[in-house]
Order: structure tokens, then sequence, then C-alpha cells
């Protein structure tokens, strides 16, 4: 199985400015002094082996859109943020417009910047293509629908050529879809979201984003526990410090680095990935972030070693 990244940020998606690339270019040059980078392989291989991440790349400005390819030909997708635009485009330029597809998608929630990619989604707008839209919400269908319809859209939901479906699912009930056994779970956000435990083949990976965790809530905190207990991967929302999460933005339904290890630590888990980035932090914070999290996986760490990476769009998983 490969998790790709096509969305990373959460509640808005952001775009690089001029200054964050002058930053990159200065570092970059600094870095570079003294050696001969006269050909476009010597300066591909100085910028890909020796300038940090930040500098180097970027963790994107899409929001949140994560693809599980099994390899069986059908299309899994988790929420239909900015970043299913460019999967869109990447799924025709693949296989052209004229051969049909199947999506099938897991929504977390409907807040928009989840669903904002869908209208910008070609397959969508062509004939045969086949999308199968999983959700937990009652609202599901018209939260689709809404988005498309004046004044928010030019282009009606009833314009759109495609087969699209909309299945409701049932938080904890296990159902078996396009070869997953997969599992929703409620989550602490503003009008609920739902996390999703996919398992397949002796693998497991958990999405949950836009979940706020109380850890003083000991019923709660086992809850989350036991939804990640031994997965491969655990894509966690961790937005916010653990200090905003705490104060500030107490109830703003996210949560934080350090609730991501502690509860994977708890679970057993192999791999946390950090997902649902802060609009507001540049590639350089969110480096430090990531630093800053791995040094904590080190100090606490127990018998199991926790893998921990940060997302950032284009970034490829396999399991």
């Amino acid at each position: 199985m490969i998790v790709r990244f096509w969305g990373t940020r959460g509640s808005i998606p952001v775009a690089p400015t001029t200054e964050s690339l002058r930053r990159k270019l200065v570092a970059a040059l600094v870095q570079a002094t003294g050696r001969t980078l006269d050909t476009p392989d010597k300066a591909r291989a100085f910028v890909e082996q020796e300038l940090p991440f930040a500098v180097a790349r970027t963790f994107g400005g899409n929001s949140s859109c994560v693809e599980l390819d099994s390899g069986d030909g059908e299309y899994v997708l988790c929420d239909m943020g900015s970043g299913a635009r460019p999967f869109g485009l990447g799924v025709l330029a693949r296989h052209g417009p004229a051969r049909p597809q199947t999506f099938h998608v897991f929504m977390s929630h409907l807040h928009w910047d989840h669903i904002m990619g869908f209208p910008f989604f070609p397959p969508a707008y062509l004939p045969g293509h086949r999308i199968r839209i999983y959700g937990c919400h009652a609202e599901l269908e018209q939260a689709f629908r809404a988005q498309h319809a004046a004044p928010s859209f030019p282009v009606d939901f009833s314009r759109l050529a495609a087969t699209i479906e909309f299945v409701r699912l049932q938080p904890g009930r296990a159902e078996d879809i396009a070869g997953f056994r997969v599992t929703p779970k409620r989550q602490r956000h503003g009008g609920d979201s739902y996390g999703y435990r996919f398992e397949r083949r002796g693998r497991t990976v958990v999405y949950s984003t836009d979940s706020e965790h109380k850890l003083d809530d000991p019923a709660e905190a086992r809850g989350f526990v036991e939804f990640f207990r031994d997965a491969d991967l655990v894509i966690f929302d961790a937005q916010y410090s653990l200090a905003e999460a705490m104060s500030v933005k107490e109830d703003w339904g996210h949560s934080s680095n350090i609730v991501g290890v502690e509860l994977c630590q708890m679970a057993g888990v192999r791999h946390l990935c950090l997902f649902h980035h802060e609009p507001v932090l540049d590639d350089e914070a969110l480096a430090g972030v990531l630093q800053e999290t791995r040094r904590l996986e080190e100090i606490t760490r127990g018998d199991r070693p926790l893998q921990v990476s940060a997302a950032y769009d284009g970034m490829e998983i396999v399991l």
C-alpha cells in the first residue's frame, strides 16, 4: 500500500510568498558558497542531498486530501480539500479523460477546507467516472450540492456528468469497501468529525484529522488508543501547539504534536505523521515542529520506537 498526500494544510490553503521564496534563495546561496555548481546535475545533487528540507522543498499549501493506493485499480481518498484538484489532474494525465475510473472518498467532515476541492475535481465533469462519497454526517449530500449552488459557484451540481453516489456510514461499524475494512470513529470537533481506520492484508492506516483530544478524560483517551492500536501509520491532526490547544484555542477542534506522540505511544503505533498544518506556519516553522516532536519521542520512548514524520504535498509513505 502507498499513502500519498495531495493536501496537508488545515483550515485554508496557503500559497508561498515572495518573501518566503527570497529567504530560501538567500539561504541556498549562502550554503553554496565556495562550491562549484556549474552544471544542472551538480546543482540538483546539492539541492537534494545537502540543503535542509525547509530550504530545498516545501510542505505545500493545499488543504486536506490523502490517497490510499492499494494497487487494485480503484482510487481511495480521504477528504476533498484543495489537494483533490492536483490529484484529479494526475489521474486524467495517467489514464486520459475517456477511460472511466472509480473513486471512493471518505469524508472526515463537511467544513469548507475539506470539500472545497470537489468543484475543481476534473473527473466529476466527465461521463463514465464513478464517485462514491462516504461519510457519517446526515448532511453529506446537502453540503456537496450547496457548494455548487448560486451564489457560491457557477456550475450547478446537476451539471456534473460523472455518476456520483453518497453513502452513509455508521460510527463504530466496520464495512468492507474497495478492498479495505473501514471503521469510522466520532471525534471531538465543531459539528463532529470522523476518523477512519483502514485495514488491509495485515496493514493498518488511521486517518484522524480535525479531532481535539481531552486526555483528562480517561474513557475518551482509551477509546482513541484502541482506535489507533498497533497501526502501521496514524495520520494525525497536529495543527496547534500544546499551549494553544489548552488555552486560547481550546475547544476549536484540533490537537497538537505532543498529544499525538502520547496517544501513539500508548497504542503501539509504528509511524506517526503530523498533518493538517497550521496555515500561519511557514516551512521553517513546520520543520522546527517536526524536530521538536522527534526529540520528544526520543526522550519519552518506551520499548518500541515511534517513527515521526510531517506530511507534505507530494509525500509518499510505502507500507
